[in-house]
This record gives C-alpha cells, sequence and structure tokens, in this order.
C-alpha cells in the first residue's frame, strides 16, 4: 500500500456516521484483535460514541475516526486507563499498511499533550514489532480481562 499521509484524516469520533463505526467495530478480522465484546447495535454503538467522546474530552487524552481517502478506516487515541495513558490503533484490515503513519501521529499528539511515555497493549496473537521494541524502554506481557497482551512501554521523544 502507497501512503500519502495527506491522504489520511483525523476527525472527531461523533461526526461519523454511528452505522459506518458499528459496522467497523462488528467486523470479525477487528474482532479477533480486541478483548472480547457483544456485538454492537444502535443503541450500544451511541454510548460507545458518548463513552470517547468523554475520553476525548479528559486531560492529556485525544480519540478520532481515522479517515483514509474518504473511507473510515478506524479509530485511533490516547486514553486513561489504569493508571497510564495508554494507545489505541483499531484499523479495518483492508487498510492495515496506514497504521504505522496512525501510530507515528499519536507520537506527535503525544508530544504536544506533554507525554512522556505511552503504553500500547496488543493481544498475544499478534506478532512482536521490531519498530515498536526499538523505541520501547521496556516490553512485558500483561493481562487484562482475562486475555494476555504484550504491552510496549514507548518513550516519546
Amino acid at each position: 500500500m502507497n501512503i500519502n499521509k495527506s491522504d489520511i484524516n483525523y476527525v472527531e469520533i461523533h461526526e461519523v456516521n454511528p452505522n459506518n463505526l458499528m459496522d467497523l467495530l462488528n467486523t470479525q478480522k477487528i474482532r479477533e484483535h480486541l478483548i472480547e465484546h457483544e456485538l454492537f447495535n444502535s443503541e450500544s454503538i451511541n454510548a460507545w460514541i458518548n463513552s470517547k467522546k468523554k475520553v476525548d474530552a479528559t486531560n492529556g487524552c485525544k480519540v478520532r475516526a481515522i479517515i483514509y481517502n474518504h473511507q473510515l478506516a478506524g479509530w485511533c487515541g490516547i486514553q486513561y486507563e489504569s493508571g497510564k495513558y495508554e494507545v489505541a490503533i483499531v484499523i479495518n484490515d483492508k487498510y492495515w499498511g496506514i497504521g504505522k503513519s496512525v501510530f507515528n501521529e499519536i507520537l506527535y499528539w503525544a508530544e504536544e499533550l506533554g507525554h512522556n511515555e505511552l503504553e500500547l497493549h496488543l493481544l498475544e496473537s499478534r506478532p512482536k514489532y521490531k519498530f515498536l521494541q526499538k523505541i520501547s524502554k521496556n516490553v512485558y506481557e500483561t493481562e487484562i480481562k482475562g486475555r494476555k497482551f504484550i504491552t510496549y512501554q514507548v518513550e516519546v521523544k
């Protein structure tokens, strides 16, 4: 995938059609890489959007939908969980090639927000990423809601 950063736009999560977000989050391929949850319906997707709007309004946090070539590709952000700021990136598999660009944008946001480090949790089913290992001060296993994750403590420059 030949990626032009100018083809990626980040919009507030509530600006996206809830049905498009619901379709994205209910995609089986995406669900394989997330903590298990019920399929979204029109009520639960609106509650999810409202929860992400609250996260976005929290000091040190930022949540955005990812639009690639005018299509919803996913969502991403910096969230405050369990006393730490963490990276969230959820991308439709047909857009996985933009993941590193999205991650770099999040690091830029983190620097703007004054963070020194962020955590990134990837299910153990995911491969270990060399570029993440290089920029992490620590990589270790964690358990979240009964699932094992590889956690990267990423330093923000």
